[in-house]
């Protein structure tokens, strides 16, 4: 397992009550023993039993003693403060209430921070968002930009990874249009880099979360609601870059450079996601007729969320159950209305299909933890598990799969480049940043962690990870390399971009292109370039430094397998619509 760095902190707004009242009779009397602290209140999230009647849910609450802060979304997710004590065993027995969670972090990113083999660390936790849902019922129409990938980016000969799915080939026929959505829910987009600003719809864009000060820093507008234009922590940023970073002759070019990209920002500064935040941005991209979604991250306090482990208390197992249906309707909700899902698989270097012992759940309050054997037909890794999710391996410059990457025939779709430091053992590129991925960052990110100066030049020993490029009018953008099945996501995000800008037809409800997501998921697995288990299939990390814990069977046939899924995602094949030959 990835080390975690937790620090847990009594969420911001969830004041706890914990005055000690006395009780006193006449003057001089020896005062009683004062009763025990109340129950502080919490914020919970609670589903409805019936997304079309929340009205008998929020009666629910209100009779369990609890207030309901924001109405039912679409889903029927509401926002409810209640003292805790008892609140929850109270809305259980109410047959309008589908579950109940308490509203903390349940989900966090692959890590963001590179250690100095260029690997990425775990960041911290974070606090819940009250930001209500709000999403336009329609999209505008887009001119579509002029296709031909006009002349080479100027770090395009450092990005393996286009070369690998055949991106190059691809922009000389087409590089997508501005009337296909790509959604980045993730900490955000920075809206100003040279590289990004051209494919950003600002007015789509959406926060869905309130920055909490003594978890994200401090806040940088009054209301601790950030615009939806930044990205203070960088990795949606990193993965915005990897769709559809434009064409303009500057930095690096994305998958599908004509893509318009909207910023739903679900995650925080400090790289965490929450329930609610992470909901809303799901029914936003529905609602919105987003054609994309790229998820690079996973859901917590549980690892695995299980609906009935015997090694769990009842109202673990009920608030976990509560998470994967509160996630699988936002996930369906998406999906009917036009969104293909894509996702990380994770970075836990797990067979998903037989996982067997989960140490690190929950991961709230810190020490929490407790060993728990892991059923696969009961247990979830969510979204990447959920109904019509995409979830996608990471494979390195060699395309073998990477040590971090899991895997497995149950869940695998297809495989994608998202970089591995440690590829190339025993050659000058082992353990080198051109191993990993090149895209887009934020240039007051780079400053805080110290890699550019407060003049914009890049620190000289961060040079070999932290590249520089200015247009002629002297616009800047940053660029560094970084690792991880979030970097393998926004690959296939970006070729289902060009699969809806090359097969779709005109949405005549909300404009521009629409795209059934299982005909999109069909023709990335159809025209996936096949790649076969290695021999013998049970590959051993040993020879890059790894222990025997990284050990990975690979299951299957060249067709289809744990490793690679239905193969290298193509998007040369994608946009002629026939496989390419073999390489």
């Amino acid at each position: 397992m990835p080390l975690r760095k937790l620090l847990v902190r009594v969420p911001a707004g969830l004041a706890l009550i914990a005055a000690l009242t006395t009780t006193t009779g006449h003057a001089g009397a020896r005062p009683t023993a004062p009763p025990p602290p109340r129950s502080p209140v919490v914020r919970y999230a609670v589903l409805a039993a019936d997304p079309a009647h929340p009205e008998l849910t929020e009666r629910a609450v209100r009779t369990a003693g609890g207030r309901v802060v924001a109405h039912g979304d679409a889903i029927g997710l509401l926002t409810v403060q209640a003292m805790a004590q008892g609140f929850v065993a109270r809305l259980r027995s109410a047959p309008a209430v589908a579950g109940v969670a308490r509203d903390r972090r349940i989900g966090s990113l692959p890590p963001t921070r590179r250690d100095r083999e260029g690997v990425e660390q775990a960041p911290r936790s974070a606090r819940p968002s009250s930001r209500p849902p709000h999403a336009p019922p329609s999209r505008p129409p887009a001119p579509r930009p002029p296709h031909p990938h006009p002349r080479p980016d100027t770090f395009e000969g450092r990005q393996w990874d286009m070369r690998m799915i055949r991106a190059p080939q691809a922009h000389a026929l087409a590089i997508g249009t501005h009337a296909v959505l790509a959604a980045v829910i993730d900490t955000g987009i920075d809206a100003s880099h040279p590289d990004l600003a051209p494919n950003v719809d600002t007015k789509l864009s959406r926060n869905f979360t309130v920055d909490m000060p003594d978890i994200d820093g401090p806040c940088a507008v009054p209301s601790c609601i950030d615009p939806p234009t930044i990205d203070d922590n960088g990795h949606g940023t990193h993965v915005a870059g990897t769709i559809a970073a434009a064409a303009n002759g500057m930095g690096i070019v994305g998958v599908a450079p004509g893509a318009r990209l909207v910023n739903l920002r679900a995650g925080q500064d400090s790289g965490f996601f929450f329930l609610l935040p992470t909901v809303h941005a799901l029914v936003a991209a529905g609602d919105i007729g987003v054609d994309v979604a790229n998820m690079s991250f996973y859901v917590d306090p549980w690892l695995f969320n299980c609906g009935h482990n015997r090694a769990d208390v009842s109202d673990a197992q009920y608030e976990q159950r509560t998470i994967v249906e509160a996630l699988n309707r936002a996930l369906r909700y998406a999906h009917d209305r036009g969104v293909t899902l894509v996702s990380a698989i994770g970075n836990d270097h797990l067979d998903l299909g037989k996982p067997t012992l989960d140490l690190s759940s929950p991961d709230l309050p810190a020490g929490a933890a407790y060993a728990r054997s892991i059923d696969p037909r009961d247990c979830l890794s969510l979204p990447a598990e959920g109904p019509h999710v995409l979830a996608v391996t990471s494979i390195g410059p060699s395309q073998t799969k990477a040590d971090y990457s899991s895997y497995g025939v149950q869940r695998t779709w297809v495989a994608a480049p998202g970089g591995w430091v440690r590829d190339g053992v025993g050659t000058p590129t082992y353990l080198r940043p051109s191993n990993t991925i090149l895209s887009t960052y934020p240039k007051k990110v780079l400053q805080k962690e110290g890699s550019v100066d407060a003049q914009g030049n890049v620190a000289p020993w961060a040079a070999t990870f932290v590249l520089k490029d200015c247009t002629p009018a002297g616009a800047c953008g940053y660029y560094t390399y970084l690792q991880g099945t979030s970097m393998a996501a926004p690959h296939v995000a970006g070729v289902a971009a060009l699969a809806v800008a090359a097969h779709g037809f005109p949405d005549a409800r909300r404009g521009g292109l629409t795209l059934p997501p299982d005909r999109t998921a069909l023709l990335l697995a159809s025209l996936a370039d096949q790649h076969a288990c290695p021999s013998p299939p049970l590959r051993t990390y040993a020879p890059e430094g790894r222990a025997h814990s990284f050990d990975a069977l690979c299951e299957g046939s060249p067709r289809f397998n744990g490793f690679y899924g239905y193969g290298v995602v193509d998007a040369l094949a994608i946009v002629t619509g026939h496989r390419s030959p073999p390489r």
